[in-house]
């Protein structure tokens, strides 16, 4: 890492360790991912050069992965039997509110194509480099799919705080230090072997793949003390945060606003049909509701640890949407071609 960076990525460390503290005094939920990531994105957009390294972030994720694995037990085979009915009213709602969010994007100008891929809620790379493919416009695109995922982990939390009546959950930690450590030191050697396995998200789901192996079978579990997990959501919501330099605060400030009303769109429609996967399956309503979110499987996965709401749960259904995005978009983007 040249100089230039490592100044860059202490900057945004230091910038969200000042952000984690106000928030943690203020009592907002989930201070040490929200604090670092408004934080740096206020920097950031002001022309303050701050950075996490790919790298950095992906080693981070990687430790997520092994934490949200670990939630994997025995009995978990018990619940999967109800998932098909959830994973099928997902794919719906996936629809819907894309189609919702897209009409908001071209009442905003955008394009055709740039408002339908900058509506899909998830696989956010793929849908940036298919929708340039298709002739639509990459930077608004991958603009409107960044804000819409530090959106949604902006305004989840403190309504789950709100619906929780100002009371929190808090994963479980271990209070005395980790548990499981050593499979920290096997994430060297999982990235590669997800790299060669073509896993979407590789530094999150080869981990997540190994820790749910080993969980499963009730060999090894992964846990965090309370710190450990402050760390992780630290660096990763400096690392969410740092995305945006480079913008004009006007700019972005448009863009801010018609992401947040066509994120406001999405989690409307995707609220409706999380009230029926809760009346259906019987799964709480904050749970439903972070498995449909229109949010980055990493950044779910981050609030579903850290809020305690069933991780294995939200990721399962997290995935199954980012594969069937990856599955769907390219017959869509072939018809979007044709009709153009």
């Amino acid at each position: 890492m040249d100089r230039s960076k490592g100044e860059a990525l202490v900057r945004s460390l230091a910038i969200g360790a000042v952000g984690g503290l106000i928030f943690q005094l203020i009592g907002m939920p989930l201070a040490w991912m929200l604090g670092p990531l408004a934080a740096n994105l206020v920097v950031s957009a002001r022309g303050g050069d701050v950075r996490v390294p790919e790298p950095l972030r992906e080693a981070f994720l990687g430790v997520l992965g092994l934490v949200l694995g670990s939630q994997v037990t025995p009995q978990l085979a018990e619940r999967v039997l109800d998932w098909p009915i959830s994973a099928a009213l997902l794919l719906l709602g996936v629809a819907a509110s894309t189609a919702a969010a897209a009409a908001w994007y071209r009442r905003c100008g955008f394009d055709s194509v740039s408002a339908w891929f900058a509506s899909a809620p998830g696989a956010m790379t793929a849908m940036i480099l298919m929708g340039e493919k298709c002739g639509g416009d990459p930077r608004r695109i991958a603009i409107a799919q960044s804000l819409r995922i530090v959106l949604v982990i902006m305004i989840l939390p403190p309504l789950f705080w709100a619906y929780e009546g100002g009371a929190t959950a808090q994963a479980d930690a271990v209070e005395n230090g980790f548990e499981a450590a050593w499979m920290l030191l096997v994430l060297p050697l999982l990235f590669p072997l997800g790299r060669w396995l073509h896993l979407p998200s590789h530094t999150l789901l080869a981990p997540l793949l190994f820790a749910a192996l080993l969980s499963g079978f009730d060999v090894a579990s992964l846990s965090l003390p309370d710190w450990g997990m402050n760390v992780m959501l630290w660096v990763l919501g400096c690392a969410i945060g740092s995305r945006f330099r480079g913008l004009s605060s006007a700019r972005l400030g448009r863009y801010l606003f018609e992401a947040f009303i066509a994120t406001l769109v999405a989690l409307a429609v995707l609220a409706g049909f999380a009230e029926l996967i809760h009346r259906l399956v019987g799964v709480p309503r904050d749970v439903a509701l972070l498995a449909l979110a229109p949010g980055g499987i990493g950044e779910m996965a981050i609030l579903a640890v850290a809020l305690d709401l069933d991780p294995v749960f939200v990721a399962f259904h997290h995935l199954l949407r980012m594969v069937a995005l990856m599955l769907f978009a390219p017959f869509w983007a072939r018809w979007l071609q044709h009709r153009g």
